[in-house]
Parts: structure tokens; sequence; C-alpha cells
């Protein structure tokens, strides 16, 4: 018998956004990892037909890049909003990405990549980068010449001094969870603060 959740009219390819796809591919990756997502389940998941998925997005690969792009579009733009009174380029830079670290570390989606799939990631970190760092470099550099504008952030190569950022941060990202509990996290961040400060004042 037909179970009641899956009796739904399938929607036309035209009708279904892409975050009831993109909400799909991250109940998946919640319950079995990066690995483990196939389109056939999150077309299941979404309740359309396996076709209608793949006009969207040919492979998983593809889906789960504009899954992650999208949650950390929207983790970026809720800390920009959170660090926008803040009197200087310099500080909401520094605030906000020290923000958007924490915000990641307790984030539902990296940590079933990370706990289930960690090896996915290592492409990323010595290979090659990808569209999340793109959008992180982009991000940054728009804030550095913010503050270079505002006289808050020395003079240099925007793009050269985003992409440091980004570089510094990502370790962050990745080994924080690793940390022993003999150095909280709230110090690691306080030193990453003024480590920041220090680099980028003029």
């Amino acid at each position: 018998m037909t179970s009641k959740r899956h009796s739904t009219t399938r929607l036309a390819p035209n009708r279904v956004d892409d975050d009831r796809l993109l909400d799909a591919a991250r109940e998946s990756v919640l319950s079995v990892g990066v690995r483990r997502t196939t389109l056939a389940e999150v077309a299941r998941l979404a309740e359309v037909s396996r076709m209608t998925l793949y006009r969207r997005f040919p492979d998983v690969r593809s889906l789960l890049a504009e899954l992650m792009t999208r949650q950390f579009g929207a983790l970026l733009g809720r800390e920009a909003q959170r660090v926008e009174h803040l009197p200087t380029a310099r500080r909401r830079l520094i605030e906000g990405a020290i923000g958007s670290i924490r915000a990641l570390a307790e984030d539902p989606v990296m940590h079933a990549v990370l706990d289930l799939d960690g090896e996915v990631l290592m492409p990323y970190v010595v290979q090659r980068s990808g569209r999340v760092q793109r959008l992180a470099d982009q991000f940054l550099a728009a804030q550095v010449v913010d503050g270079h504008t505002d006289g808050s952030i020395r003079a240099g190569e925007a793009s050269t001094q985003a992409r440091m950022l980004r570089m510094m941060l990502q370790s962050f990202v990745l080994s924080l969870r690793t940390s022993p509990d003999d150095v909280p996290v709230d110090a690691l961040l306080a030193e990453l603060d003024r480590t920041l400060e220090a680099g980028l004042a003029p």
C-alpha cells in the first residue's frame, strides 16, 4: 500500500523550485552522509520524478555543491547582518569571520560531512578550490576593499589579502573540533581575533 507521504502528486519540472530539491538533499546528507546520498533518494524525499531532478542537477556532485553554496551563502549573509553596526570594515570582517567559524562548527550539515564523510573535503584542501571557497574569497575581498576605503585595513592587493584570510579561516573551520579540551575554543578564537587585528591593521 502506498504511504500517504509518497502518494502526493509529483510536480512538473517547471513547478519545482531548487529549495525543495536542496531541502531533500540536506535531509539525505543528515541521514546517511554525502557518499550514500543518491539522486534517486533525493527525488524520493522531494517527491518528484527522477527525471525532474536530473534535468536540474545531472549528478550528485553538482547537487551537493549547490547545497553547500546555499548553506554557506546564507550563513555569510546572516553574519554580515549581525556585524553591520560595527564602526569599521576591519571589525566587521574579523567579528563576522569568527562568528562564521562558530556557526559552521555548529552547522548540522557540516557536522554530517565531517563526521561521516570528512575525506570528501580533502580535494578542496590540497588540490583545488570549490564553489564555497570562491564564494568566501569574493565575500572577503569585498570586505577588504571596504577596509581600504575607510582606512581600517592596511593597503594591499585585495584578492591576495582575501585569499590569505580564507586559507587561514578554512583551517579553523576544519580543525576546530579536533582541538584538545585543554585549549578552550573561546581562547583559540580570541587569539585568532588578535592575530587578524595585528595582520590587517594599517
